[in-house]
């Protein structure tokens, strides 16, 4: 019988990929010996709100503690964590039995053995051994005789969170027939209650906020607040020495007066969209409460995690394209926004290497096992590039295009054709360097984790050329140690999801937001043409995905892999980017539906939200210590507070005028 305990890393990660592993196993964990048996009117109330928000957030964390820990106590002699569950194996067979696993979310992999059950004693009186499984994802269990590995049977199943299953192994009428059948014992806890109750806590709060709104923006509502704020006034002049001749009051009248206009507005639906990405980030890097959905993908495929740093590489692009244009409009030289560019870079590049490197929390940084790459690092490179990109051909003054011209739907790309060609080459290098070059003991074009997948025949290859470039520039004590690929695949050597090769398509990422940048510049006020040109751009994108991935996980010719920042991983995020972006802009920008609030203030001071979460990430109000840290209810509950004490930090930055830029 196996030994083997559970299955996971102390280690400790203090990246965006942070507590990914500490939860982190094995579809199937761990087994026990046999003997145990067991913007306006919204902006004036967004403080209290906020507060708001955060009060009865923390007042949830008794009720989600209780939710997630109420079905313990059938089992309570057996230590169980989050996303576990206990199987009893019972063998009525006359021979031993060999019990495998495998996860429907590996792909080819082999089976993993679990235990031996030796033989039952006699007739009707079972052989049986306890084993703790993991519950994230459905698993597939295989029954092997010992003598000639004969299979008997396979068994799918998706265990429940802190259930109690009995997996029964016995012969039928027929002897030569095997039955295998799984019997639960005790009913598991729902783990997804937590997520409803914050759903319906947000919710209630974003509808109170409409409501309050919409009420606010009555007249009979103004006219009530104009003359009790107006009497307000009157009163606090009375009390004052009313000052000199040359004192002016400024009215409260003069906050009600819609402000002049700005030769030069600035779109909300963008900040609101970085707002967004950044949110969600800083969300599951706090560890998003340890749902798998809220963690990285182990491979191929996506998760929520997998969308928001593309995003946020997306909106970058769009800035710099509106950025450029403005400061040419403005008369700066095209000669000092380029060393503006390559200052800002550095400085990103440095934060990323020395501020928020996971290193610190293994001590003091060390040259002999600092991490280089990072995210800043490659928001630094990709805004290196696309920004020297655009200052070469970027127009200072720009004319709406006509849409009439039958030569007007490719007009915003002809204009920019030599940035395409360049861009356009760095991708004929990625799919050389990726499916050309040889790597050492690995097969040609490799795109594969490693570990057990293949049938384990490539077990040293996690990455193919992507990792060899890295391990060959950096070496391998300055890459990534922990890569998501461990908790699925099992495999064993470093791989950095940021690395060198993976740079190519986040800029590609990028330029296609810088394509939409573009699409904003040249037909400002034609919301029509905006909308319909960023839609077409997200279905020419979708139909590259579709072909590339052949609408499949990993049986395409490039599967949407995170770890490899694959092209048809750009190709999908950019086409969700441009449908997002549809959606913020008609609402925030086109008809003033919404505001953008909350995000759009985190979007404001991005940069600084997103260090400041690492750096402080754990100190309270942030963290604290849990009175149960197996808790999904506990966990999501300190992960919601967390972010919200940024998106409220970002709030007061933006009421004082605070915003972090480099």
């Amino acid at each position: 019988m196996s030994k083997q305990g559970r299955l996971g890393s102390g280690v400790c990660y203090g990246k965006r990929e942070a507590e990914e592993k500490s939860q982190g196993t094995s579809p199937v964990i761990g087994a026990n010996p046999a003997s145990q048996k067991e913007m306006t009117q919204p902006e004036k109330h967004m403080f209290s709100l906020a507060a708001l928000a955060l009060v009865v957030a923390v007042c949830v964390v008794p009720l989600t503690a209780e939710i997630s820990t109420s079905g313990l106590s059938h089992q309570k002699h057996i230590s169980l964590k989050m996303d576990e569950a206990i199987l009893t194996v019972n063998n009525e067979l006359d021979s031993d039995v060999v019990v495998s696993w495998v996860s429907e979310r590996c792909y080819q992999c082999l089976y993993q053995q679990l235990g031996v059950l030796p033989a039952g004693p006699g007739p009707g009186q079972p052989s049986s051994a306890n084993f703790v499984v993991s519950t994230q994802h459905e698993i597939t269990l295989q029954l092997n005789r010992t003598t000639g590995n004969l299979e008997l049977c396979t068994v799918p199943f998706h265990f429940g969170e802190h259930g109690n299953y009995s997996l029964w192994v016995k012969n039928l009428n027929d002897s030569s027939v095997v039955n295998c059948s799984i019997v639960t014992d005790a009913d598991p806890v729902n783990s997804y209650i937590p997520i409803l109750v914050a759903f319906l806590l947000f919710a209630g709060l974003a509808l109170a906020s409409a409501i309050g709104t919409k009420i606010l923006g009555l007249d009979v509502v103004k006219g009530i607040l104009f003359r009790f704020s107006g009497s307000m006034e009157t009163e606090r002049l009375i009390n004052s020495e009313l000052g000199s001749p040359s004192r002016t009051v400024s009215l409260v009248a003069d906050d009600i007066l819609p402000p002049a206009p700005s030769p030069s507005k600035r779109l909300r639906s963008l900040d609101t969209f970085r707002g967004l990405s950044l949110v969600i980030m800083v969300f599951v890097n706090y560890g998003g409460g340890r749902y798998w959905f809220f963690r990285h993908e182990s491979w191929n495929g996506l998760t929520v995690a997998d969308l928001v740093f593309p995003w946020f590489v997306f909106i970058m692009g769009t800035s710099i394209a509106l950025s450029i244009n403005s400061m040419l409009r403005a008369g700066s030289t095209r000669r000092s926004l380029l060393r503006k560019v390559a200052w800002r870079s550095a400085q990103l590049f440095i934060i990323g290497v020395f501020i928020v490197n996971p290193n610190y929390c293994h001590g003091p940084l060390s040259w002999d096992n600092l991490r280089i790459p990072g995210v800043l690092q490659r928001l630094a490179w990709s805004y290196l590039a696309v920004a020297c990109l655009d200052l070469l051909l970027a127009r200072g003054h720009l004319d709406i295009l006509t849409t009439d011209a039958w030569w007007s739907p490719g007009l915003d790309i002809v204009l920019y054709w030599p940035a395409w060609l360049c861009v356009l080459l760095l991708e004929v290098i990625w799919l050389c360097l990726t499916f050309l070059l040889p790597v050492p003991d690995c097969p040609t074009g490799y795109l594969g984790p490693g570990g057990i997948g293949d049938m384990g025949l490539y077990a040293n290859c996690t990455g193919g050329a992507a990792a060899f470039i890295d391990r060959w520039l950096l070496g391998e004590s300055h890459i990534y140690q922990t890569p998501s690929s461990r908790v699925i695949y099992a495999t064993r050597v470093p791989y950095d999801p940021e690395g060198v090769l993976g740079s190519i398509n986040s800029i590609l990422m990028a330029f296609l937001g810088l394509q939409a940048g573009k699409i904003i510049l040249h037909y400002r006020d034609l919301h029509t043409s905006i909308i319909s040109r960023f839609l077409t751009w997200g279905l020419l994108l979708g139909v590259i995905s579709a072909i590339l991935t052949k609408c499949s996980t990993d049986q395409g010719f490039i599967p949407v892999n995170k770890n490899l920042w694959s092209l048809s991983y750009v190709t999908t995020l950019a086409c969700f980017a441009y449908v997002l972006l549809v959606l913020v802009y008609y609402t925030v920008d086109v008809k003033g539906w919404w505001s953008g609030a909350p995000f759009y203030y985190p979007g404001m001071n991005s940069i600084l939200v997103y260090v400041g979460h690492e750096v402080f990430k754990e100190y309270f109000p942030f963290r604290w210590r849990m009175a149960n840290s197996q808790s999904h209810g506990e966990h999501l509950t300190q992960n919601l507070v967390a972010t919200s004490c940024w998106v409220f930090i970002s709030y007061m930055l933006y009421r004082k005028k605070i915003f972090w830029k480099i």
